[in-house]
């Protein structure tokens, strides 16, 4: 494998979260069936107890179960080329008993693996426009292209429908909610006549936390200090007695953090803490 095939660190750590949690589901399932056993065959209970305790703890695990699944889903990475599958057996239905002409335009293999929310994104998305397009009335051919530039999944969808389309339209909006969700853009152009396209960008990395403030800006210890009281609505007075410091010790340190943080007033200094 060369160093241009190399997975990213993002996809890297999504697999090493993938197998984590997976080993741990094992180990969950072989204690459930220990448990299950154990009752099963306890002398402490009665064959009717014995059931009904058993029953009870079968339960609770699928359920855990089905909330692990539903977890994993969102961390699993599936390859690019195995979504696009899925995709088009979502639609085949739509196409064997309409007359809509779908055409499928299939990403390269060596395409980057998708995570899990992406990918179930991807194929909502499509369906949800292909929908929205057909509903237009006069579509009867739909394009569809999946395609990645290392960093996104870029999806286009086009029709030769009447060409009204636009990103405002009311059936495209849990589209362009979904879309935003996931940090992506949605772009939608039309040629009355002609027909649309819709051209979507979904990131395959989830965007870059914010550094916090304390990392971000220079602040001494005391510093530190009194942006953690002030953040939490402490007024000076109160900074001052928790920290043994004078009220004007208090303003002076307030007055450098609204400076070092860029901020005009205290509750732009504390809005700007919270969200870093």
């Amino acid at each position: 494998m060369t160093e241009t095939e190399l997975p990213s660190p993002s996809s890297r750590r999504l697999l090493s979260e993938q197998a984590r949690a997976m080993a741990e589901q094992a180990d969950q399932h072989a204690l459930t069936l220990e448990s299950i056993l154990a009752i099963l065959r306890s002398d402490r209970l009665d064959d009717r107890g014995a059931r009904t305790v058993a029953i009870d703890a079968a339960a609770a695990a699928l359920v855990g179960l089905r909330m692990a699944s539903d977890e994993q889903r969102s961390a699993m990475l599936e390859p690019v080329v195995g979504a696009f599958a899925r995709l088009q057996s979502d639609l085949r239905p739509l196409v064997r008993f309409s007359d809509l002409d779908v055409q499928f335009v299939e990403p390269p293999a060596t395409g980057r693996a998708l995570p899990g929310e992406v990918a179930f994104a991807a194929r909502a998305i499509v369906r949800s426009a292909v929908l929205a397009l057909v509903d237009q009335g006069e579509t009867k051919r739909v394009r569809i292209q999946w395609d990645c530039d290392g960093l996104n999944l870029l999806i286009g969808i086009r029709d030769d429908g009447d060409g009204v389309l636009t990103g405002h339209d009311d059936s495209l909006r849990p589209m362009v909610e979904h879309v935003a969700a996931l940090d992506g853009d949605m772009r939608v152009t039309s040629t009355p006549g002609w027909g649309s396209n819709l051209d979507i960008r979904l990131p395959l990395d989830p965007p870059t936390a914010p550094e916090p403030l304390v990392d971000a800006v220079p602040l001494s210890l005391r510093e530190r200090e009194v942006l953690k009281l002030v953040a939490s609505g402490a007024r000076n007075r109160d900074i001052a007695g928790q920290l043994g410091i004078s009220e004007n010790t208090v303003k002076f340190h307030v007055s450098n953090l609204l400076r070092k943080a860029g901020a005009q007033s205290r509750a732009e200094l504390i809005a700007l803490s919270a969200s870093r």
